[in-house]
């Protein structure tokens, strides 16, 4: 007992805590937990947490005041477990002193390893050598020798780090690559490691020099702080730039970075990006300020129309704006704003979304249901191409409102469903409209004991319209003043397939012949445009294999098919042994010929154009799908795509071909806009061919990946855009080049190439020069 009792008050002077909060088994034998690499929640070690001792062995030397525990020892106090093969403690000192194998556990999860240390202060204060630390991420650090101050404060000296794996069959090999320091200093309070005099260092190879160099410790998943720079050496607009990031870590759910861009042919741009998480939902925010000195020339567009000097320059900015909330299980609430200053200033400074037709704004409220769905929302536009699209010419939607609803089964086996699209659209430029909908269709299927499948469909379309301006765009009618008009359109149909299936080769196949013919009825409306019905939502018209069968083929219900028409069409299908061959085949009839349709819509004569889709893969190397629409009359395709994919397990090419008489983006362009045009039709932009081919090949063996793309304008005789990359990549670092070359002219100005070299160190991050 009085051996005990000497250890007892040996382990409280050593650690400071009361007699209670000590334990100490001399002969027991330790159960040791390697600490897991990734980061964990842990409660801070506080001064009066009890000490434990286990070993295999304990002697005192009384008159030395010495404790020497030998054999598996382990010591923890609170999260901090340390263990040796032999550790003595100097009661006069207030030194444990550890040798052997020593391994301490961080509360963060770190394990450090020594050949030697000495600890006092509970841990907190030590110096140990030869050290190796596992930390986050399985990154590693090692150095000659180490001092800890206060448990937060770790002076290293000679310190390499690595986040890459040490060789199992000769660890005294370099890895791929490290930082090689004079000293390092790891700060775990505030999470950072500091690095003097530093190489980076690939298979042991110095590289870049460093005097100095400051990283997150591998541990933190969020710190605040400088990112690594970036610099573009050339860029059309801005010449070279830098760009000097900083990252700053406000609380659990929210964080910033700030940017300041510098470049050598504009003004200087200072950025920011803003991340929230809310329990219900989520906020972000990017935006900039710059001062765009660029000033842009006169041009011809694509209309032939004479654009001007653009006074777009001086102080510029944009704002993007993403929020949603969740209001209830059925209920949410978003928005989506994005705003510039102008479009060259989004294209000078690179701004991500510049390229597309518009920038689109948007604030919801939607709600779902069983078999139901609301939504309400507001739109704005923002024309991104100078000189052919205009912001007074955009509409607003104020605002637009979506209720659908389906019903289950009935007594019948018919399901009612209601839908209705209402909006009010404004513009400052052009035609403005109001519009209330409502939609009622019933849908019966049934089959008889021919194994004929029939799918009737009763529909009825209401609309009533207030408008004015319905002579400008985008109706251009001769109508000048305001006009309340609506339409009530009932449609009946009845669609019948009968497929005819058999099996063979002994089961491991199937094939599938199956003949499909619809009835439509509604009555004949001929030119909706007679009877001055606005237009918003019935541009596009496309007649394909998907719309073959459709109630409805315009995009809308502004526009609506009409008539008497009947449809036919043959689907077959062959599968076995892993091979599939899809074809479809149909044509559709119609006793009117509708005045709505667009040229080249495949619909101008009572028989239609034949359409068609196949899908072909006779083997997992091999696969191909296209789609097509030809006249009957000229024997001419108005329409065509394919896309195939082939290749083995490393190396893959695919391809794409579109064709269509004409380019669709022009036809509502210039058209209408004067009576030359009402009586000439569209422009000739429109009737340019869209015939274009695309192709790709990629490849990736082991640690490297490469693949390439080019996409041509057979009718134009150009390229469109082109481009590849090639790269390396293992379990620590990261290597890629891309190069992207586009050719499409917008605001007057070419797109120039784009060469971006991206290298990556785990736990460290990217950095990349464009």
């Amino acid at each position: 007992m009085i051996r005990h009792r000497r250890a007892f008050c040996a382990g409280t002077a050593w650690s400071g805590v009361t007699a209670l909060g000590l334990g100490i088994a001399p002969d027991a034998h330790a159960q040791f937990r390697p600490a897991h690499s990734h980061l964990v929640t842990v409660t801070p070690t506080r001064n009066d947490d009890p000490v434990t001792f286990q070993s295999d062995k304990v002697d005192y030397d009384d008159p030395a005041g010495r404790v020497t525990w030998t054999g598996n020892v382990q010591v923890w106090q609170g999260q901090r477990v340390m263990r040796a093969d032999m550790m003595t403690y100097d009661r006069n000192t207030g030194v444990l002193a550890a040798r052997g194998h020593v391994a301490m556990v961080q509360p963060d999860g770190t394990v450090v390893f020594s050949s030697y240390a000495e600890v006092t202060g509970n841990m907190r204060d030590g110096i140990m050598t030869k050290v190796s630390t596992l930390m986050a991420e399985d990154a590693r650090m090692a150095a000659n020798g180490m001092r800890r101050t206060g448990g937060k404060i770790n002076d290293m000296s000679r310190a390499v780090y690595t986040a890459c794996p040490v060789c199992e069959k000769d660890p005294s090999r370099p890895p791929f690559w490290q930082f090689r320091a004079w000293n390092a200093t790891q700060d775990t309070e505030h999470g950072r490691i500091d690095f003097q005099d530093a190489w980076l260092e690939f298979f042991g190879v110095p590289v870049i020099y460093m005097p100095f160099f400051s990283m997150p410790d591998p541990s933190q998943k969020r710190k605040s702080g400088f990112l690594i720079p970036g610099i573009t050496p050339h860029d059309r607009y801005m010449g070279t730039y830098f760009t000097i990031p900083y990252y700053w870590v406000i609380d659990d759910s929210s964080d910033l970075t700030a940017q300041l861009l510098i470049p050598t042919k504009t003004g200087p741009q200072i950025g920011v990006q803003y991340r929230k998480e809310f329990n219900f939902g989520t906020l972000r925010f990017r935006g900039a300020v710059a001062d765009d000195r660029n000033k842009n020339n006169a041009y011809t567009n694509v209309l032939g129309q004479n654009v001007g000097h653009s006074s777009d320059h001086g102080i510029q900015g944009y704002g993007f704006l993403d929020w949603s909330m969740t209001l209830t299980k059925s209920w949410r609430a978003g928005a989506s704003i994005k705003l510039a200053s102008s479009a060259d200033y989004m294209r000078d400074y690179r701004i991500s979304g510049y390229g597309n037709d518009t920038l689109n704004s948007r604030v919801f409220l939607e709600g779902f249901g069983t078999g139901a769905y609301s939504r309400v929302e507001t739109q704005m536009y923002q024309g991104l191409n100078r000189g052919v699209i205009h912001d007074s010419e955009l509409p607003f939607a104020l605002p637009y409102y979506q209720y659908s609803f389906l019903g289950q089964p009935d007594a019948w086996g018919g399901r009612f469903g209601l839908d209705t699209h209402d909006f009010y659209v404004y513009r400052p430029d052009g035609a403005t409209d109001q519009r209330g909908e409502l939609a009622l269709h019933w849908d019966r299927p049934f089959r008889n004991s021919l194994g004929q499948k029939f799918l009737l469909q009763l529909r009825v379309d209401s609309m009533l319209y207030h408008a004015k301006n319905l002579n400008e765009q985008p109706n251009y009618y001769g109508h000048q003043g305001s006009a309340v008009q609506g339409q009530v359109q009932p449609t009946i149909g009845i669609k019948m397939n009968w497929p005819f299936l058999r099996s063979f080769a002994k089961g491991h196949g199937s094939q599938i012949f199956e003949p499909i013919a619809q009835i439509i009825y509604s009555p004949n409306t001929g030119n909706s445009a007679n009877s001055l019905l606005p237009n918003e939502d019935s541009f596009s018209y496309e007649f394909t294999d998907s719309t073959l069968f459709s109630l409805n083929r315009w995009q809308g219900t502004d526009r609506l098919d009409s008539g008497l028409r009947a449809n036919v069409g043959v689907h077959g299908s062959w599968v076995w042994n892993g091979h599939e061959v899809d074809v479809l085949v149909g044509q559709s009839y119609q006793q009117h010929i509708q005045r709505n349709m667009v040229p080249y819509s495949g619909l101008n004569h009572r028989i239609s154009d034949v359409v068609g889709r196949i899908r072909a893969v006779p083997n997992r190397f091999f696969q191909f799908t296209a789609r097509g629409r030809i006249s009957p009359y000229t024997g001419k395709f108005n329409f065509g795509d394919a896309l195939f994919s082939a290749g083995v397990s490393h190396f893959r090419i695919n391809g794409g071909y579109v064709y269509g008489p004409t380019t669709p983006y022009y036809y509502y362009a210039e058209y209408g806009r004067n009576q030359n045009y009402r009586n000439s039709g569209p422009p000739v932009a429109y009737y340019e061919k869209t015939n274009e081919i695309t192709g790709g090949a990629s490849t990736y063996w082991r640690n490297w990946h490469a693949s390439g793309f080019a996409r041509r304008s057979l009718s134009r005789k150009e390229f469109v855009s082109l481009g590849g990359s090639v790269g390396f990549q293992n379990d620590c670092f990261g290597l890629d080049f891309m190069y992207i070359k586009q050719y499409t002219m917008i605001g007057g100005q070419s797109r120039n190439s784009s060469f971006l070299v991206t290298f990556t160190l785990k736990s460290i991050g990217s950095f990349g020069v464009k």
